[in-house]
């Protein structure tokens, strides 16, 4: 269920439906004391190989996964990915959500953390956003506006027993054809610098006035590799799982990484994936890992 394709089981799995559902799974979470994950694409999520012993929630996409387009207004549900909301809307001859097309993942989880790329985010075009507190009894359900969610880099006011249900894009009228050359181009320049494969994108956010790729690659950690986990060659804020692999080595080599750039650069990286289940000392681990190769 995430895009690195490997780590443990969830205790409980959930696919809601509708409201309704949501309002069951925030109960028996309320009631059993029982910590909840939102899974959305599974496009930025690590989960160790000791799995998580929680409720994991998906949102049904025949459900949650409708676009609707009034004037330069979208409405889009939370399970729609990025890439098709991206393609729709320059196909209905708006502009602002072009990058979108190069995030591999939801529209929920886009709203939550921010997501963004070639110069913009989510905060640039997201009017309001509707989403299910399950930390609460019954789930209740709130509209917020784009001022309350306090967005920054990478980061929002959502928390993490929340989740989105729908998003609505105040965008602008463009060009159809203008549109679908910028989605080739924006496709052409992720394949051309970034892996494909078993990764979730950029392990570390850049810190300010630098790139996390840059300070990683000037360490010389690009191409390290411990055991079934590899800095990419090809971008060095990627960390590609091997098929078959082990969430346990990604996460000690995220924190071999940071280690090394802190020692060298003297700068602490700060993870953008989300690191689910993992309880050993990183400090031990990292240390019992040796000097980079």
């Amino acid at each position: 269920m995430t895009t690195y394709r490997v780590g443990g089981a969830a205790a409980i799995v959930v696919t809601a439906a509708s409201y309704d559902d949501l309002s069951v799974v925030s109960d028996a979470v309320v009631s059993s004391a029982l910590p909840v994950l939102v899974v959305g694409r599974g496009s930025n999520l690590l989960v160790a190989d000791a799995g998580f012993g929680g409720v994991a929630v998906l949102l049904d996409p025949a459900a949650f996964g409708t676009i609707s387009v009034e004037g330069t207004e979208v409405r889009a549900g939370a399970a729609v990915p990025l890439p098709a909301l991206a393609r729709q809307t320059v196909d209905a001859g708006l502009t602002g959500l072009e990058w979108a097309v190069g995030v591999p993942g939801s529209v929920g989880g886009g709203v939550r953390m921010n997501a963004g790329g070639h110069g913009s985010d989510v905060a640039h075009s997201l009017k309001t956003c509707r989403l299910v507190d399950l930390s609460l009894p019954g789930g209740p359900v709130r509209s917020l506006q784009t001022s309350e969610l306090a967005y920054g880099y990478r980061r929002s006011a959502v928390a993490a027993g929340q989740i989105v249900t729908e998003a609505v894009f105040d965008l602008a009228p463009g060009g159809v054809v203008a549109g679908r050359e910028s989605i080739r181009e924006i496709v052409r320049w992720r394949r051309e610098h970034q892996p494909g494969g078993q990764n979730a994108g950029s392990v570390f956010t850049n810190p300010p006035g630098d790139s996390a790729g840059r300070l990683i690659d000037a360490t010389g950690l690009k191409g390290r590799r411990w055991r079934t986990a590899m800095v990419s060659t090809k971008h060095a804020n990627f960390i590609q799982a091997d098929a078959g692999g082990s969430s346990d080595d990604v996460e000690a080599l995220i924190e071999l990484v940071r280690a090394e750039v802190a020692r060298v650069h003297g700068v602490a990286l700060q993870p953008e994936v989300r690191m689910i289940g993992f309880s050993r000392n990183p400090q031990r681990q990292v240390e019992n890992m040796g000097e980079p190769k």
